[in-house]
């Protein structure tokens, strides 16, 4: 993990390598997916699997989900999107909406949006006092240790893009009619504030990258190395769990 600013923002990949290498990576988690469940191998179902999204806005991050869940058998997999808490919700702790969406062993879930929103927008926007996102780093840290330590496997994505790149893409939006859906004024007043937010995910990740949940940062300028890079490594977070429990990631079938 490293920090924004270190990021090589000029990956790319042309179409037909992206097809190709999206393909090849997609494959290989399909495999290792129906190894996780105990479909296939030694019939042993493995630890949970939890891929967590976080990220600019138009960052790719739906997109990148999409790829990473279009080959599994929707059975397989929970997609969930967190916005804004809802007020019942704000009467509990900021993490107890996040349980729910929690997998089991042998499953699989892809959370879009985080609790990270108690230290990025809450943060920002001031929606969570300066007490309250100071001691949530903590509490997140605390978690995702108790999950690991349970045998979750955790991966943690940040999708980068430059200020230009994401103004190039929320003028693209704003000129679809398919697309403009996705562009509202908030988001427009996030970027305006992108400073302040490129401070908070500077902390953010400092404070809760961890031996049980690293953060990887993902270079989105050029979707289709995004898109693969993510894919890429989901399936290298599966492969080092499963040998670490002593299940051989290719077993013969």
């Amino acid at each position: 993990m490293g920090r924004l600013d270190e990021l090589d923002l000029s990956v790319r990949l042309s179409r037909e390598q992206g097809d190709a290498e999206l393909l090849k990576a997609q494959r290989r988690l399909v495999h290792l997916r129906l190894l996780l469940a105990g479909l296939i191998g030694p019939g042993q179902i493995g630890p949970p699997l939890l891929v967590l999204f976080e990220g600019w806005d138009a960052s790719g991050k739906g997109g990148a989900i999409k790829r990473l869940v279009a080959p599994l058998d929707p059975r397989h997999v929970r997609v969930v999107q967190f916005a804004a808490p809802t007020y019942d919700e704000q009467r509990h702790h900021f993490l107890w909406r996040f349980w729910p969406a929690l997998p089991g062993w042998g499953g699989m879930a892809v959370l879009d949006r985080t609790w990270y929103g108690r230290v990025l927008v809450e943060r920002v926007e001031e929606f969570a006092t300066e007490a309250a996102w100071e001691r949530a780093y903590g509490e997140i840290v605390d978690l995702e240790t108790t999950l690991a330590a349970e045998g979750t496997i955790l991966v943690k994505f940040f999708l980068h893009i430059s200020a230009a790149e994401q103004l190039r893409r929320f003028q693209a939006r704003e000129q679809d009619p398919y697309r403009g859906w996705k562009l509202t004024a908030e988001d427009w007043r996030n970027r305006d504030r992108r400073p302040a937010y490129e401070a908070a995910v500077e902390e953010m990740l400092r404070r809760t990258d961890s031996p049980a949940a690293a953060w990887h940062l993902v270079a989105g300028d050029d979707k289709r190395w995004a898109r693969v890079e993510v894919v890429r490594t989901v399936c290298s977070a599966i492969e080092a769990a499963l040998d670490a429990h002593g299940t051989d990631p290719d077993p013969s079938l």
